[in-house]
C-alpha cells in the first residue's frame, strides 16, 4: 500500500533547532509517523520531549551550539546511542541578524552564515558518512527559506546563507544519491513563529504580506508535517536536490 511508503516506523531522526516553533513541529510529525527523535538544541527542548514521548516514540536530548563545528561528529555518534544508527537528519537550527546593508556588520554575517550554511554542510557531511557505514542509505532534509529564491531587505547574511543551503543542497544529492542518500530542502514562506511576532503585530506589513500568499493566511508549523514526512520517507526515493516550497504560494505571485 502506497501509505506504507510514508511510515517510519523503527528509524531515528536528528532534528537540530527542535526546542520551539517550526523545527518542533517538523519532530513532532516525524514521531507522528513512528521515528525515534534526537533533538539538538543550545536550550532545554522539555516541551517538544514531552510531545513526543507522549505519543510513545523516544527522545534523546543533546545540548550543543552549533556554530561550533567542531562537535558535529560526536553528536552524530552521541545519536547513535539511542538506537545504535541515524537515518534522518533535519538540518533545522538557524539565526537571523537585521540590518541595513550598508551597515551591516562583519559580526553579523559570520555569526549567520556559520551557523545557517556551514553547520548544515558539515553536520549533513558527518550524517552522510554514518548513512554509508549503515549501508541503508538515508535522508537529509535542510531548511531553506523564501530568501533562497529572493533577495530580502535588511538580511543580506540570511539572504546569503540561504541561498547557500538552496545550492549546498543541490551539490550534496548530486554526490550522494549514487550511495542511497536523499539530500533535500524544505523551504517555508511566513509562518507563524516566535520570529515573526513583530511582523504579525505590526498591522500595516502583516496585511501586506497576507494579501500577497494566495492561501490568505500564514502558516503554522503544521503545515510542514506532511513534506517533512513526505522527504523523510521512502515515499521520496527519487526525489534529489530539490528544494520543495511551503509557503501558500508566496513564490507563485
Amino acid at each position: 500500500m502506497i501509505l506504507d511508503n510514508f511510515q517510519l516506523s523503527g528509524q531515528v531522526a536528528m532534528v537540530t533547532g527542535c526546542n520551539t516553533g517550526l523545527g518542533q513541529g517538523m519532530a513532532l510529525a516525524l514521531a507522528e509517523a513512528g521515528a525515534d527523535i534526537v533533538g539538538v538544541n543550545l536550550s532545554d527542548p522539555a516541551d517538544t520531549r514531552a510531545l513526543v514521548e507522549g505519543l510513545g516514540r523516544r527522545f534523546l536530548d543533546l545540548r550543543a551550539n552549533l556554530s561550533d563545528t567542531s562537535c558535529l561528529e560526536g553528536l552524530v555518534q552521541e545519536a547513535l546511542t539511542l538506537a545504535g544508527k541515524i537515518d534522518i537528519l533535519v538540518n533545522n537550527a538557524g539565526i537571523i541578524r537585521r540590518n541595513d546593508a550598508i551597515d551591516f556588520s562583519e559580526k553579523d554575517w559570520d555569526e549567520v552564515i556559520n551557523l545557517n550554511l556551514k553547520t548544515v554542510f558539515f553536520l549533513a557531511q558527518a550524517a552522510v558518512k554514518q548513512f554509508i557505514k549503515q549501508g541503508s542509505g538515508g535522508k537529509i532534509i535542510n531548511v531553506a527559506s523564501m530568501l533562497s529564491f529572493q533577495g530580502g531587505v535588511r538580511v543580506p547574511s540570511y539572504t546569503a546563507s540561504k541561498s547557500g543551503v538552496m545550492g549546498v543542497t543541490r551539490a550534496m544529492a548530486n554526490e550522494w544519491a549514487a550511495h542511497g542518500v536523499n539530500v533535500n530542502a524544505i523551504a517555508p514562506g511566513y509562518m507563524a513563529t516566535d520570529n515573526t511576532t513583530a511582523l504579525r503585530a505590526d498591522a500595516a506589513r502583516n496585511a501586506a504580506i497576507v494579501e500577497r500568499i494566495p492561501a490568505n493566511r500564514w502558516g503554522v508549523p503544521k503545515d510542514l508535517a506532511g513534506p517533512v514526512v513526505f522527504l523523510a520517507s521512502k515515499a521520496s526515493d527519487y526525489v534529489n536536490g530539490y528544494t520543495l516550497a511551503v509557503d501558500g504560494g508566496w513564490l507563485a505571485r
